[in-house]
């Protein structure tokens, strides 16, 4: 593979894990807890040191800025850990700060000399913190609760990010007592009682604390060393050699294993789902909803006991080589002992992830006197299997393969225009987007990379010298404000040769090249260039912007996209490189966007999505939540009117039937209460653990770490009514057909 070919995108950040540590105690509702036994400080080990040294090399001599790792990187290092441990500010005191801060300006010193214990040293402080934070808030669950007066006037505030640390014990104390307050708080106001209450609030922190107990040096060390890798630009990550591997599982869209998604239930490994045609599927022993209780690697190799482990550790076990076998003890599903425990043998394969494949439809519908068919390619990441491609297997796993297929597909179905559609994809291998391009194209550059470093200011275009096209017919690229990176690098293609028309939102922003470059232990994605469209502007900041606006949800929140990040590198130009256009699609937007605005003014849902935004930005805006149940219910209340108001003038103006209200007292009946408790159970989890590394770490660990990807938990169960096609899909087909009646049909001008 060349270093193109290997040359990343992508927008996610490092997959940290939670070792096994946890005891049966800690879960065991009204048991005593203790910190000073539940601690224990976290060690280093001599391979961290080597391993910061490495990294420092590779960021000073590969990355595309000019790094100094001086006085000033140790600051901005100190402001970022800190920050990415307790930005809330709900667990560190104001003495705990100012005894960590003697290392503000040391840490490029001890990272250079291979001493990682200054991260070491602040990440048990917060370790601690976050143990006794977490038995106060059990404590409060199990024995305050009746005491709780929820008459009076006093507010929780929502975000702490520019509060100052608790001066005191007791300050910090009362922010607490208003949280958890909060958390009784919307479990009565869904109709539980306080045993019910209790009894739940009691388990989810102590899962929680079962789970950050979990924590191990390995852990220490992803987190230190990745806000290190993030201090140079947001982009650059560190990876650890277990986290390197799910990183590049997901680049690829395939692992070797069994094909089971695994979750943590009590202490116990849980199989949610198994992928169709997955080796585990094909034994056809393990089950949905079996437990695994212990595994044995090989045909006789003796079996380990799981329970409490870490699900990451577990799944470490689980996956292995193809062709080799893994036996696993396994209590059925509809077993409720370990005494009916069986133990059964699969064998290792490559398991494929259809989950973030891309795939299609197609959309009938009837225009201006005609019928259309739309096809539409939804690609959810720009992935390529570089292992397997380096081995020369045939079937390897390839965005732009599949996307060929699917588009000689629906020329078969002949469909009169093709949407691809890229929102919310984050990027990927940059070769694909280069590739993906050339089904639209005969040949021409796609994208100007420029090089900095040891290639100071040297710019070279890639394109497709393919002269086959795929797809020669009308086009539309949908996108929204997180589609990012190769998305914008394929959109800004197909813009700049008017080869297509791009729909939708401003994208991301991401004007960044990523690297993989292997490390001695793991491995770092690192900035190395810059990339620009063929006209020569960057997308850095301001993405890509669309022909024609639509309404797009991520309008209401101001955090999205790279100038919301802290050191992302400035925008710029290079020259344009000579290409040619395809159709006259710039000639044709006025008339376009005419006619798109008109209906959009007439469209129930383009203005209930309009209506939609700005109520969420409003909600948004709020900086305290009122802790007094009247008042709460009634502000509740007067939302969810507003919403079901909304909500039923869209479906009475496009014909639908309408909604009955259910008064409050009546949503939580028995028919629906278990939905609505796991609703609100995710999203209380949520509310505690959205600025806390450790716990929400914990949690997505525990909650998502598999050997598949998370299943569609509603695909199999039948619709209550037919499902609404996505309006701006539909819309994106309206501007397709009115672009083929101004063109007369007519695609083949070349300008």
């Amino acid at each position: 593979m060349t270093n193109f070919s290997r040359t990343l995108l992508a927008l996610g950040f490092g997959v940290f894990g939670f070792a096994h540590a946890a005891t049966s105690e800690v879960t065991e509702p009204n048991s005593p807890l203790d910190s000073e036994s539940l601690f224990s400080a976290l060690a280093s080990e001599p391979v961290y040191g080597e391993t910061a040294i490495e990294l420092l090399d590779q960021l000073k001599t590969k990355h595309y800025a000019s790094i100094e790792i001086d006085d000033n990187f140790s600051s901005l290092l100190f402001d970022k850990y800190l920050d990415a441990l307790d930005g809330s500010k709900l667990y560190f005191l104001a003495e705990d700060v100012q005894k960590i801060a003697r290392y503000r300006y040391t840490l490029d010193n001890s990272l250079s000399a291979g001493n990682v214990e200054p991260g070491f040293e602040i990440y048990n402080l917060y370790h601690k913190r976050v143990i006794e934070r977490l038995i106060y808030a059990i404590n409060r669950i199990e024995n305050a609760v009746p005491q709780m007066d929820f008459t009076v006037d006093e507010y929780l505030l929502l975000d702490r990010e520019d509060e100052p640390f608790a001066a005191s014990l007791e300050e910090l104390n009362e922010v607490w007592r208003k949280r958890i307050k909060n958390s009784v708080l919307s479990l009565r106001l869904t109709g539980d009682d306080e045993e019910e209450i209790v009894e739940k609030l009691s388990k989810r922190y102590r899962n929680q604390l079962s789970q950050v107990l979990k924590t191990n040096g390995k852990d220490v060390f992803q987190a230190y060393l990745s806000n290190v890798a993030a201090t140079v630009d947001p982009h650059t990550s560190y990876f650890s050699p277990r986290d390197s591997e799910n990183f590049n599982m997901g680049l690829s869209l395939s692992l070797q294993g069994i094909g089971a998604q695994l979750t943590t239930e009590d202490e116990y490994t849980k199989v949610v789902e198994l992928i169709k045609g997955g080796p585990a599927e094909r034994a056809n022993e393990l089950q949905e909803g079996d437990r695994i209780i212990g595994i044995g690697q090989g045909v006789d190799g003796e079996i380990q006991d799981v329970v409490g482990m870490r699900l990451d550790d577990v799944v470490a076990q689980i996956r292995g080589e193809k062709d080799t076998v893994v036996r696993l003890s396994v209590i059925p599903v509809d077993a409720v002992s370990e005494s009916s425990a069986r133990t059964i043998s699969i064998t290792r394969d490559t398991v494929k992830l259809e989950d973030q494949s891309a795939k299609k439809e197609v959309l009938e519908l009837s225009y201006a006197d005609q019928d259309y068919k739309i096809g539409v390619i939804s690609l959810p990441t720009f992935y390529f299997d570089f292992e397997a491609a380096a081995r020369g297997d045939e079937d390897f796993k390839s965005s732009t393969r599949d996307v060929r297929k699917l588009l000689e597909e629906l020329k078969e179905e002949e469909v009169d225009a093709v949407v691809v559609d890229l929102r919310n994809d984050g990027g990927g291998s940059l070769s694909e987007a280069n590739q993906l391009v050339g089904l639209f194209i005969e040949t021409g550059p796609t994208v100007q990379i420029r090089y900095s470093g040891l290639r100071n200011g040297f710019t070279r275009s890639f394109g497709d010298s393919d002269p086959e096209v795929v797809y020669d017919g009308p086009l539309a690229v949908l996108v929204n404000r997180t589609s990012a990176s190769a998305s914008e690098i394929f959109a800004g293609a197909i813009q700049d040769y008017q080869r297509g028309i791009v729909l939708g939102g401003q994208t991301f922003g991401k004007g960044t090249v990523q690297e993989i470059i292997p490390m001695s232990f793991g491995q770092v994605k690192l900035t190395r260039s810059k990339f620009y469209r063929i006209s020569g502007e960057s997308t850095q900041h301001r993405g890509v912007l669309p022909d024609i606006t639509f309404p797009d949800f991520y309008d209401a929140y101001d955090d999205i996209g790279e100038s919301s990040l802290d050191g992302a590198l400035p925008w710029d130009t290079v020259r344009p490189v000579e290409f040619r256009t395809y159709h006259p699609v710039q000639a044709f937007l006025p008339k376009l966007r005419e006619l798109h605005e008109a209906r959009a003014a007439e469209s129930p849902d383009f203005q209930y999505m309009i209506d939609q935004i700005e109520r969420t930005r409003q909600l948004r805006e709020r900086e305290l939540l009122p802790l007094n149940e009247e008042i709460v219910k009634a502000d509740r209340e007067r939302v969810r009117r507003i919403e079901f108001d909304a909500e039923n003038l869209r479906r009475k103006l496009k014909g639908l039937e309408l909604k009955e209200w259910v008064e409050e007292d009546d949503l939580y009946s028995d028919e629906v209460a278990s939905v609505v408790d796991s609703e609100h159970s995710e999203a209380s989890t949520t509310e505690e653990s959205a600025n806390n590394p450790e716990i929400a770490m914990a949690e997505k660990s525990e909650a998502s770490a598999s050997t598949s990807p998370t299943p569609d938990a509603d695909a199999d169960e039948e619709a209550e009514e037919p499902e609404e096609t996505d309006p701006l899909l539909l819309e994106s087909g309206r501007i397709l057909a009115d672009f083929i009646n101004l063109s007369n049909g007519d695609l083949s001008a070349r300008y």
